[in-house]
């Protein structure tokens, strides 16, 4: 199993390429199954999660060809995948291949609109009410589908095919808002998706259905109107880049000091993340090339901020902010609001030096003069980063365990770190 070492210390300069998003690109390579045309897509992460999506289509129907590499390419421009999902040989999602990755789930809004019926196994480690699939369900029952469990699986159909309808969801769920949004667009009439989760990836998923023949209004509002078509055609988009890894790299530099261009970064996704990094004294300036951030001089200041659905500060962020403000000079709260059990980080910087007490959903955080180099393990895809962060300015050498959580989400990362002058390294054992 790969680890990965890091020597601290080290301030990061030069320019880092930000990949394509990877909770665009997911999604996006799912809407594949709304048509037997091809959908082309550029920009696509070579991540972990991408290609087990990829197997899962795959098992689908779905006929994937992905572009080789190009003479005088950057490396770090994402893959070109053609999907062509002309006939959809399997309507069943199986344990095996779910269990992985919850974003799997997301094919059961396109294989009941287009086949009308499908059969999903619940996500692994998912209980109804815990990160719970419950709101995708009452959308999809609200189009028309009947729902059943059964033995750990969802059986959906929908004779005839689904009807539009109003969905109203009680509680803003991103998740949800992709899955009933695609099974929508092939739905019969129209459907209104009140309490829309607004995240720049659904706004991406939304266009690229646009692109393909789906008539969509509001997007990028928390009310969405779709009107249903008889069929959806093929397309070529682009997957926007990936916000959270502009922020997780915003925060290691502010972390380590130095000065980094982030290329092609997009500042309108991460309003917020901004605005709390400049509260705490880290420069960010909008560049031609996307966002050049730098600390050079001054301590840290401690913050307040809690976690919230875009446009608010991104969950997917907070474990970053956390490894960011053991160092700063004084005290931070951070309080998480999206998902429970989501500080199982806290531990692993502890043994870094770190001064963290928790209060049910809140962090205090105790800004420490040093960090100090430990052996730590990953325990899901953004504590890892963390991670990295906290090793990049502790003194000593830091070894992560348990680093495929980081290939879940995070593009050759030691790779665009040791470029900027970090001392990284997998260890392949």
């Amino acid at each position: 199993m790969d680890k990965i070492e890091i020597t601290g210390g080290k301030p990061l300069n030069g320019s880092i390429e930000i990949s394509g998003a990877k909770n665009a690109a997911l999604p996006l390579i799912i809407t594949s199954l709304l048509t037997p045309d091809t959908l082309t897509l550029k920009n696509v992460p070579n991540l972990r999660d991408v290609n087990q999506l990829t197997k899962i289509l795959g098992n689908h129907g779905t006929d994937l060809a992905v572009d080789g590499k190009r003479a005088s390419g950057n490396k770090y421009i994402g893959e070109t995948m053609h999907l062509t999902s002309r006939d959809i040989v399997d309507t069943t999602a199986p344990y095996e291949m779910v269990s992985t990755m919850r974003a799997s789930f997301w094919v059961l809004g396109p294989l009941i609109a287009r086949c009308h019926q499908a059969k999903v196994s619940l996500p692994g480690g998912c209980a109804i009410g815990t990160r719970p699939v419950d709101l995708h369900l009452q959308g999809l029952e609200d189009l028309g589908a009947t729902i059943d469990l059964e033995d750990g699986y969802v059986i959906a159909k929908a004779p005839g095919g689904l009807k539009g309808g109003r969905v109203r969801f009680q509680k803003v769920s991103v998740g949800a808002t992709i899955n009933v949004l695609m099974a929508a667009t092939l739905a019969k009439g129209e459907t209104i998706i009140e309490n829309a989760a607004v995240e720049p990836e659904i706004g991406d998923v939304a266009n690229c259905l646009v692109k393909m023949g789906a008539k969509i209004e509001g997007i990028g509002r928390k009310t969405l109107q779709i009107q249903g078509v008889d069929h959806l055609e093929g397309a070529v988009h682009t997957v926007l880049p990936d916000r959270i890894e502009t922020g997780t790299f915003l925060m290691a530099v502010a972390a380590t000091g130095g000065d980094v261009i982030l290329k092609g970064a997009v500042p309108d996704t991460l309003t917020a993340a901004i605005e709390v990094l400049k509260e705490a004294g880290v420069e960010i300036e909008e560049v031609s090339a996307g966002l050049r951030v730098s600390r050079k001089n001054g301590a840290l200041k401690p913050i307040h901020v809690e976690t919230q659905p875009h446009p608010g500060f991104p969950t997917d962020l907070q474990a970053q902010l956390m490894a960011l403000m053991t160092i700063a000079e004084g005290r931070s709260v951070i309080r998480e609001t999206i998902f429970e059990n989501r500080f199982m980080h806290v531990q692993e910087l502890a043994r870094l030096g770190a001064n963290i007490s928790l209060n049910g959903d809140t962090a205090i955080i105790e800004g420490v003069k040093e960090l100090r180099g430990a052996p730590v393990m990953a325990t899901d895809l953004r504590a890892s980063v963390s991670l990295v962060i906290a090793g990049l300015v502790a003194s000593g050498k830091t070894q992560i365990n348990r680093v495929y959580h980081l290939d879940r989400g995070f593009e050759k990362i030691e790779e665009k770190l040791g470029n900027c002058g970090a001392e990284i390294n997998r260890v392949s054992e």
